[in-house]
Order: C-alpha cells, then structure tokens, then sequence
C-alpha cells in the first residue's frame, strides 16, 4: 500500500491529474489495474514519460509489472465486454461534450417533434407516462441504430475540430 501511495501522491503533482484507483477482477484475485485520469492526452503523456513515474514503477520490480494499457476518452467503455486485449495505439479523443450534446440535440428535437406529432393526429389519446414510454421505445433505436450514426458522421469534420 506505501507503493500504491507513493505512485498516486507523485501522479497528483502532474499539471492535468484528475484522479487515479485501483480495480481487481475479483474479491480473490490477486491482479490489480490501476487507473489514472488525467484532463487531456498531453498531460497523460508527460506523466507516462516522466522520470518520477519509471523511478515509481522500478522500485517494485519484480512485484508488479505493466502488461496492458488502454487508454478510454470518456464513457465510452461502460458498455464494452470486459476483455484483455492490448492497446497499442490510443483512440482519438472523444469530442468536445457540449458538441456532442449539440448533435444529438439537433437529432433529437426534430425527431420528438414528429412522433409527438404522429401521436396528436392518430387520433390515440394516452396519459403523460404511456405517451412517453411509446416515444422512447420508438425514439431510442431510431436514434442509436440510424440518426446518431447518420448525423455523426455528417458533422465528423465539426466535432473534431
């Protein structure tokens, strides 16, 4: 646990550190990853790179050891399978969120629009609960599966820049 420590405490003087944790598979197990959030991909880099961290990870040679590295922008991962692949290159940075929000709102305002519409002139008369679980069962897919891949890859150049 001093080891563990003294590793957070020099992450911790890192210009860009937001946090770090540790995580093991299981109760039992005796693997242990550890996690390190940092604002933005240089200030990782710098810590990666830097002497105080290869100092860190030699004093427990042959006690630990790094054998994957994967590196997540944001919420992306919490729905991925659990799995052990390495990573050898980083993803591109997620974008911006307000931009992201920007898209899936001009996704999402058009479309409520239309099925609230088509509920109005069906002629079907629901209360506020049974009108709102009808349009996001219908909404959800569509905008998952057709409309927020179509509208992301129409403003791929503006969420990225």
């Amino acid at each position: 646990m001093a080891w563990v420590t003294a590793g957070q405490s020099l992450a911790e003087r890192f210009e860009g550190f937001l946090g770090t944790g540790w995580v093991r598979p299981s109760v039992s197990s005796e693997e242990w990853h550890m996690l390190y959030r940092f604002a933005d991909t240089a200030s990782l880099e710098r810590w990666e790179a830097s002497a105080e961290r290869r100092w860190w990870l030699d004093s427990a040679q042959g006690l630990v050891g790094e054998r994957t590295v994967e590196r997540r922008t944001g919420i992306e991962g919490w729905f991925d399978e659990p799995s052990s692949a390495d990573v050898e290159h980083a993803a591109p940075p997620a974008p911006p969120r307000w931009k992201q929000a920007c898209v899936i709102w001009m996704a999402f305002f058009p479309l409520s629009l239309l099925l609230g519409t088509l509920l109005s002139v069906s002629g079907i008369s629901l209360n506020l609960v049974l009108r709102t679980l009808v349009t996001t069962l219908v909404a959800t897919p569509l905008m998952v599966f057709l409309i927020l891949p179509w509208m992301t890859a129409r403003f791929a150049r503006w969420l990225h820049h």
